[in-house]
């Protein structure tokens, strides 16, 4: 014990000195148009972005993907699009190991990065954003932010909870130096910006 406490001492009397914490308030990054840097953003990480008008052009956009055409098990928790596979009707999240296609809610968008935050709020099991081979994320328009620290700004949390902000699909590269799409999510990812009036 008299090794550890003299460890312990020498890292003590060791220490860095303590540094004030930077300033947060600034002029950050702004964008003439952040749905259109937010696509730019998105498209450069492998995603992809579509702006449609209503929601109910998302299926018909969809049906044009050819991972959504070859998809056998598709869920969707948007109202108005719809799946083959009862989300609410699952009890065991490892059910969804077979989901093909996840069609979701994005609560906003950040330009700068291209990312879409995401919640488990009213979703049955979170695990459907990363286990899904293919995942569509659903985005109101007029919430694409231009970035991050408008994006925590917004950020507020009710009670404990989940949440993720997702860019792009899946994708390492510390494998052999090889860059590998959908290794730990899923293997494309697609926002449907709804440009709602």
């Amino acid at each position: 014990m008299d090794g550890k406490r003299a460890i312990l001492d020498a890292v003590r009397r060791h220490a860095p000195p303590v540094a004030p914490l930077g300033d947060v308030a600034g002029e950050w990054i702004r964008y003439s148009d952040p749905r259109q840097q937010f696509a730019t953003i998105l498209e450069s990480v492998g995603g992809r972005c579509q702006v449609v008008r209503q929601v109910d052009e998302v299926g018909r956009e969809l049906a044009n993907l050819p991972a959504y055409q070859e998809a056998k098990a598709i869920c969707s928790w948007v109202p108005g699009v719809e799946g083959n596979v009862d989300l609410a009707a699952i009890a065991d999240p490892h059910e969804l190991a077979t989901i093909d296609f996840a069609i979701l809610p994005g609560q906003f968008a950040v330009a700068e990065n291209g990312a879409v935050w995401v919640t488990d709020e009213s979703l049955p099991h979170r695990v459907i954003y990363f286990i899904s081979q293919h995942l569509a994320l659903v985005v109101p328009a007029r919430t694409v932010l231009n970035n991050l620290h408008e994006a925590y700004e917004r950020l507020s949390f009710a009670r404990p909870g989940f949440g993720a902000f997702i860019s792009g699909p899946s994708k390492t590269a510390d494998i052999e130096q090889s860059l590998v799409i959908g290794a730990h999510g899923a293997r494309s990812l697609t926002v449907f910006l709804i440009d709602e009036a």
